[in-house]
């Protein structure tokens, strides 16, 4: 014990040199596992900043792609939803027509209107309905509430009409109480007012009488409703009758197709072939 404290006060210096170096060194190891565990949370944030900055650019690209496909998807689902509704709108004129008791609409062919002209003077229809369906020319066109027209050319899946809102359009006509007869036309102008010629100023014709079709027509069959008369203005030895239509053709979206009228008898007694007819 005594050779200890001997050997310690012989070699403190060294000793404490020892000490001082032992303690210098833990310091400088903690000082430097302080360095190295900022500098691995300092690589930790940056490596997450990166993948922060790669995950946002990325998502950009995933995006784009997200809003094409739903841009497709409500595209889709508008197209759906129009189609339903037009659906629904022919389904609601198509019923409207069944339904109409004042008129019987069997033995008739239904159609769309699927393409028009209007004008001041070329009007003109087209329907969804060609001899596929047995539409012929000549055949007769209408709506429970009046004379539309008259099928004038055929295709397979479609058919033009000639309106009674064109110049070249004539039927032979009676007024239903007075049984006044006359023939039909438009002559331009206003869409819903047609004039009936050769009613002789001594007929008893009234305003409000009810225009329908004759039996002098060549192509329409009878009792058609064509309109009221509005004006009875005379003119020499004929009145000039103003006729308000009975058809809203701006409104038209369905009509009626009516078996094509063939009197053979009648035909080859007044000397017109079915195929020759004229207007009317």
């Amino acid at each position: 014990m005594r050779k200890f404290f001997t050997l310690l006060f012989k070699y403190n210096t060294w000793l404490l040199f020892a000490a001082y170096c032992s303690i210098a060194v833990i310091f400088i190891k903690l000082q430097q596992d302080d360095i190295l565990a900022k500098i691995h949370t300092g690589s930790i944030e940056f490596g997450a900043a990166i993948n922060e900055k790669l995950t946002g650019i990325s998502s950009l690209f995933t995006l784009s792609s997200e809003n094409d496909r739903l841009m497709q998807l409500n595209s889709d689902l508008l197209s759906r939803v129009l189609i339903l509704e037009t659906a629904a709108v022919d389904e609601r004129n198509l019923r409207k027509i069944a339904a109409d008791s004042s008129f019987n609409a069997s033995g008739f062919l239904m159609a769309r209107v699927v393409d028009r002209k209007f004008s001041d003077r070329d009007n003109m229809l087209v329907i969804d309905a060609g001899w596929r369906r047995g539409i012929k020319k000549d055949m007769t066109v209408l709506v429970p509430q009046g004379l539309v027209g008259r099928v004038i050319s055929v295709s397979e899946n479609y058919a033009r009409v000639m309106p009674v809102i064109h110049p070249d359009f004539k039927v032979c006509v009676v007024a239903d109480s007075s049984n006044n007869m006359g023939i039909l036309s438009w002559s331009g102008g206003k869409e819903f007012i047609a004039q009936v010629e050769h009613i002789p100023i001594s007929s008893t014709l009234k305003v409000h009488e009810r225009i329908v079709t004759s039996d002098f027509s060549t192509f329409s069959i009878r009792g058609i409703p064509v309109g009221r008369v509005v004006r009875i203005t005379p003119d020499n030895l004929f009145y000039r009758v103003d006729v308000r239509l009975a058809v809203d053709f701006a409104s038209l979206t369905h009509v009626l197709v009516a078996p094509l009228k063939i009197e053979p008898e009648k035909s080859a007694i007044t000397g017109n072939t079915p195929e020759k007819q004229e207007i009317p």
